[in-house]
């Protein structure tokens, strides 16, 4: 059974750091092309980050181009995605996904960034 469980996330100063983790259960990361997500109440989830299987396509939303770094470790079947920089803005629940994602998702992670 496919299991997502994001975790990292917290209250963070204007300018912080932090770095999201997603443990994959049920498939192999290298099988699937996956995304990070984020969502604020009353708003869609939109896509953040984006990593082919193979590695030789990355590519972000221009809203955290150049601050976000989304990554993978085969090994522990994990994905992350490293926030610098970090703006108010940027505070929401964060998920991982598998592409497509299907019907299971994980319960998210909070990012709060305060000013």
């Amino acid at each position: 059974q496919v299991q997502l469980v994001e975790s990292g996330g917290g209250l963070v100063q204007s300018g912080g750091s932090l770095r999201l983790s997603c443990e994959v259960s049920g498939f192999d990361v290298r099988e699937f092309p996956m995304r990070w997500y984020r969502q604020v109440p009353g708003k869609p989830r939109d896509v953040i980050a984006f990593m082919s299987k193979s590695l030789k396509e990355i590519n972000y939303a221009d809203s955290v181009k150049g601050r976000f770094t989304i990554s993978r470790d085969d090994a522990k079947n994990m994905v992350y995605l490293e926030m610098n920089n970090l703006r108010p803005e940027d505070t929401a629940r964060y998920y991982c996904n598998r592409v497509p994602p299907g019907t299971n998702w994980g319960q998210g992670t909070q990012v709060t960034v305060s000013s």
